[in-house]
């Protein structure tokens, strides 16, 4: 869950050889599980750590894995002024905020309806575009938002959640906020005129991320556990450094209709994993709301086809 992949990740799969469509269609496969199943993994981890040092951690482990690939490729660099907005773009917006808020709502939302709320970022991105005239709302993409904060509300409706709990209530605006900012990082990247590559300035925005966890938390006092490390092992090769590396071999080798159609996979991944790990139960709202959101995010991936080709 490190980046948004459509228009970021491509950007790194210059250094990549493609793949055949088979193969990539496989690795992408690879992707949507880790993805998915990351979140009932940060749901164990949150109960156990920081927020804050739960990504940092996890970005540290992922980092161990990319910076081989780093020095491999000859990509280790220190960043130039023009990249320093975009770094601290992506270590504060996504990988503090983001990471942390839902982190934070996970604590006391499932991570079923957590992932759900989660993934609603594309649609943020389309409203912001769409208030800012940077893009064309046109009627399909207009239908699939409709869809989407259809979803949204029958997801937050006092059948679905206990409103009487505070905590679940607070737990549910922190992730529809953490999604609100990764999405403001997404149209800031959109715009920003790349010098370095992501993959180039991962370790620089996990330096601020790490700082800032020393800033805010201090030193964690973690109980450490074979459990506990197995579950950040998981999320940091695999959830992270694996998908990161998976995603933009993949986007290299499919289209970007492909990738952002099936993206909208992890959600229900998600939720089916935190009801076979985690024993969360699939309601009849979170089913519809799910529907709807992915429905949405679907028709708004086809509304941009045009644009994308």
């Amino acid at each position: 869950m490190i980046l948004f992949t459509s228009g970021i990740a491509c950007k790194d799969a210059a250094v990549n050889q493609s793949l055949s469509p088979a193969k990539a269609a496989a690795l992408f496969i690879v992707v949507v599980l880790a993805w998915g199943i990351n979140w009932s993994v940060t749901k164990s981890l949150v109960q156990a750590v920081p927020l804050l040092w739960t990504a940092s951690i996890r970005s540290w482990i992922a980092l161990i894995a990319l910076l081989v690939i780093l020095r491999a490729s000859g990509n280790l660099i220190i960043p130039r002024i023009a990249d320093v907005p975009v770094v601290l773009s992506v270590a504060l917006l996504h990988m503090t905020f983001f990471s942390t808020l839902t982190a934070a709502g996970l604590r006391y939302l499932p991570a079923s309806k957590g992932v759900v709320l989660g993934y609603t970022t594309p649609l943020w991105v389309a409203l912001a575009a769409g208030a800012a005239r940077t893009e064309r709302l046109g009627t399909l993409k207009l239908v699939g938002v409709a869809s989407g904060l259809a979803g949204l509300c029958v997801i937050l409706n006092p059948a679905s959640l206990d409103w009487s709990n505070l905590h679940i209530i607070a737990g549910a605006g922190m992730i529809i906020v953490a999604a609100i900012c990764w999405a403001a990082n997404i149209i800031y990247i959109r715009s920003h005129r790349w010098i370095a590559t992501p993959l180039q300035l991962l370790l620089w925005q996990v330096l601020v991320l790490t700082t800032t966890a020393l800033v805010t938390e201090g030193v964690p006092e973690v109980n450490w556990s074979p459990h506990l490390v197995l579950l950040f092992l998981y999320s940091g090769f695999i959830g992270t450094a694996l998908a990161y590396w998976a995603m933009s071999m993949v986007n290299k080798s499919l289209p970007a209709l492909t990738t952002s159609l099936g993206t909208t996979g992890t959600p229900i991944v998600g939720i089916v994993t935190a009801a076979l790990l985690l024993g969360e139960p699939i309601d009849l709202s979170l089913a519809i709301a799910a529907a709807l959101i992915v429905g949405g995010i679907a028709l708004s991936s086809l509304a941009d086809a045009p644009a994308r080709a």
